[in-house]
């Protein structure tokens, strides 16, 4: 794919050239029209070369390493400022680096969306952090995310852009009627991170609401930071998560090489709305995990809601089944399938 877009660009460069320029030496013109003609051949020899460009960053062999060099680069230097904001561990910065190259590698669009997800939560995790400290039993100061909590938010996400690199290459916009295999892939990917994204606003944010947050399972009232335990602001949070994460992946289809025609395609703008559904769905469902699945207990002696059992520990909520990085994982994977299916419908 690289070699025959090279060539085709290296033809239309070439013969640009000598179809716009030549004639004027052979026809005795002017020296003006020697200096319109050499404007107007190098302006049609940029667009060659823009094309050329194109070609090799979205497709084939060279397109892939080149996109694996950027990545490579630009995930080691946000995993870097990550360290030093206290956002990332040492182990969460190698997995950082890792995952970012992976979802350079398979597209801009796919690292891009990456890069929105990671900001937007990582300025949200320190927000109210003098409440989370008081609440959260396993504070840390930025969040500290290791590789663990890395991996869960985002190896599903590096399947599904993998996938969609090896069998549905070149195609940039969802319709399930013209291409049905990509539009599964990419609404997946949305899903994923809509999901991610939107539990994540829930988390950090719901800790300022002034209500009482309440059990998912059963709408008793709990103490704030029960698993499973879900305000209206954590609620609105995730909707507006999955918006920004719906929004950010429809505004970066603009950096694949269809440019603007795959921003303006028809329904494409679907992509906000299905954000925000797969948003609110992925946080309701990691809240129900939570909820049966995630032991949550009140300590008498630290006054705070822990995540194991003890004699100081009196049980409030869940079984001690999966892990917060276990619930993360397959929260993320059923809304990133359920939001393929939803998009079967609506593209």
């Amino acid at each position: 794919m690289a070699a025959i877009g090279f060539s085709q660009g290296g033809l239309n460069y070439c013969g640009g050239l000598g179809l716009h320029f030549f004639p004027y030496l052979d026809s005795g013109a002017h020296t003006q029209d020697y200096f319109l003609a050499m404007m107007h051949a190098i302006l049609h020899s940029m667009q060659s070369l823009g094309a050329i460009a194109s070609s090799l960053l979205e497709n084939g062999m060279y397109a892939v390493m080149l996109r694996v060099a950027v990545g490579l680069m630009l995930s080691t230097a946000m995993a870097m400022r990550g360290v030093l904001k206290k956002s990332l561990s040492s182990s969460g910065a190698l997995a950082a680096i890792a995952v970012g190259t992976v979802h350079m590698a398979c597209g801009v669009r796919f690292g891009a969306t990456l890069v929105a997800f990671y900001l937007s939560s990582s300025k949200l995790t320190k927000y109210q952090s003098d409440a989370k400290r008081r609440l959260e039993h396993d504070f840390k100061q930025g969040g500290q995310r290791n590789y663990v909590q890395v991996l869960a938010n985002s190896v599903w996400a590096c399947v599904v852009a993998a996938l969609w690199l090896g069998l549905a290459t070149d195609t940039h916009t969802l319709s399930s009627a013209n291409n049905f295999e990509s539009t599964m892939l990419l609404s997946a990917f949305l899903g994923h991170y809509s999901c991610c994204c939107g539990d994540t606003w829930a988390s950090e944010v719901g800790v300022a609401s002034w209500h009482q947050p309440r059990l998912v399972s059963t709408l008793k009232l709990v103490p704030a930071g029960t698993n499973g335990g879900v305000t209206l602001l954590g609620t609105a949070a995730s909707v507006l998560g999955g918006a920004f994460t719906g929004a950010s992946f429809f505004l970066f289809s603009a950096a694949s090489p269809m440019g603007l025609s795959a921003l303006l395609a028809p329904n494409q703008w679907r992509l906000i709305p299905l954000g925000c559904v797969a948003g609110l769905i992925g946080s309701v469902l990691d809240s129900l995990l939570g909820a049966f699945f995630q032991f949550s207990g009140y300590c008498t002696v630290r006054r705070k809601v822990v995540a194991f059992e003890g004699p100081t520990v009196r049980h409030i909520s869940g079984a001690a089944v999966l892990t917060n990085e276990a619930v993360n994982l397959l929260s993320s994977f059923i809304t990133s399938t359920v939001t393929a299916l939803i998009a079967v419908l609506v593209f």
